[in-house]
């Protein structure tokens, strides 16, 4: 047969051997980067996003330095990977100090410190297994191994969400917004705090630089310790600086930033629904009142946040059904860490689910391996 004897050849000429190992070599690096393009040019605002650029990226450090076969490369890569965990230890526990000192004790000024904490046991995890005995602190052993496991998962995803989300903030926006949702922070009294005035300080350069298109969200309840909402203290910053009142919507029920959008989505459909019927709208917000469930696809959206908090809202946004670009302000230096570090407990929170698979095998493969040690089959 005229393709035996072609197979044949090809088998006489080329290594398959060395094909296949080539190929299992680029896999971890191309099917990630693969998925990555697919999932970014469908949807950029996905968790996802990060995880397959990062595997991606990191791989293909790993096969330049074999590449190259170069000692000072791979001496180079060797002491990033060894050094960046002490490094980052020492730069969490200084930032701890200095956040602290700006902003006073409390549990999210202490984050840096947990996180510190969590690195360096994280760390040591290994040597106190190899310590121990396994038959006498079997339990400890494998609950430990099972730190290490989530441990290691929290850091990769951590690491990629940092990278990614730094992406997701510098990729260009060229679009005029119809609508631009504020997400409210802390207040001093009746006024925005300067995390806050940020924020609207941003979305006031966006409306302008778009020449004044568009109506203003403002987005914020008010909490238990608040004189004003935070939609009332953005709207009152928005009228001082010349901005007519006619083109501000004010949403001031939500406490969380799911609700934020949710509510803002309610209020954006009612406006623009009432725009194209030439008929008014209430622009107060009433959490019974608005549904985000059928939203339009006519207008175009901004959601203006803290740089730190922009893959969140946008991520958000996605999953709400609202088409969005995230627009951050600047942050503080000091603050910043402290912030991304809470951003990324509540991203992980909505994505629990590979720690629970990866505790359950893990689990699942101790049992059996107690099962079978029992039973003498081992």
């Amino acid at each position: 047969m005229p393709l035996d004897n072609l197979l044949r050849d090809a088998g006489a000429h080329f290594n398959w051997e060395y094909v296949v190992s080539i190929a299992l070599l680029l896999a971890p690096a191309v099917v990630p980067g693969v998925l990555f393009i697919y999932s970014f040019i469908k949807e950029p605002r996905q968790f996802r996003n990060a995880l397959f650029l990062f595997a991606a990226l990191a791989w293909s450090a790993v096969l330049l330095v074999l590449r190259f076969n170069n000692y000072i490369l791979g001496l180079i890569l060797v002491a990033l990977v060894l050094l960046t965990p002490f490094l980052t230890i020492i730069f969490l526990l200084i930032n701890t100090v200095v956040v602290v000192k700006n902003n006073g004790f409390s549990l999210t000024s202490m984050l840096p410190f947990l996180m510190a904490g969590f690195l360096i046991l994280l760390i040591a995890s290994p040597a106190i297994v190899s310590y121990l005995d396994p038959d006498t602190h079997r339990i400890v052993v494998v609950l430990l191994g099972l730190f290490m496991l989530e441990g290691l998962w929290f850091s990769f995803t951590f690491v990629a969400l940092l990278f990614y989300s730094w992406i997701y903030r510098i990729l260009p926006r060229r679009r005029t917004y119809d609508y631009i949702i504020i997400h409210g922070a802390g207040l001093d009294g009746p006024r925005p705090t300067p995390l806050l005035a940020g924020r609207i300080n941003k979305a006031l350069e966006l409306w302008n630089k778009q020449h004044q298109h568009g109506k203003f969200v403002v987005s914020g309840g008010q909490g238990a310790d608040e004189v004003v909402s935070e939609a009332q203290a953005m709207r009152d910053y928005l009228l001082e600086k010349d901005v007519p009142l006619d083109a501000i919507l004010m949403e001031d029920k939500s406490t969380t930033t799911w609700e934020n959008l949710k509510y803002s989505i309610g209020i954006i459909n009612n406006d623009w629904t009432a725009s194209a019927n030439t008929t008014s709208v209430d622009t107060s917000a009433s959490s019974g009142s608005f549904a985000a469930s059928t939203i339009g696809t006519d207008f175009t959206t901004a959601v203006v946040t803290s740089d730190f908090h922009v893959f969140r809202c946008a991520e958000y946004a996605h999953n709400l059904g609202l088409k969005a670009d995230g627009i951050g302000s600047h942050t503080k230096g000091w603050y910043w860490p402290t912030a991304f570090i809470r951003e990324f407990i509540a991203i992980t929170k909505a994505h629990l689910w590979p720690y629970l698979v990866f505790a359950s095998i893990y689990i699942l493969i101790n049992v059996l391996d107690y099962v079978f040690f029992f039973l003498g089959v081992l």
